[in-house]
């Protein structure tokens, strides 16, 4: 039968806890980087909504203007 001395034990209790914590760095730094992209994901799909949204307002007030220039003159 395979016995442990103390030592031994409290070597593979540090062993242990130390891939725990590891493991707990690596999981923790990969979801920040997968949050960060998702952020500027949306940031930027966000930003180019921006963008179609005030192109089309610049044509609906052309086309206004337009129509207010036509309707007065």
């Amino acid at each position: 039968m395979l016995t442990l001395t103390e030592p031994q034990v409290w070597t593979l209790i540090g062993v242990f806890g130390a891939s725990i914590f590891g493991i707990q760095g690596i999981a923790i730094s990969s979801f920040r980087r997968e949050m960060q992209s998702v952020r500027n994901e949306l940031k930027s799909e966000m930003s180019s909504m921006r963008n179609e949204l005030l192109t089309r307002m610049e044509q609906i007030d052309r086309d206004v203007q337009f129509l207010m220039r036509k309707e007065f003159d």
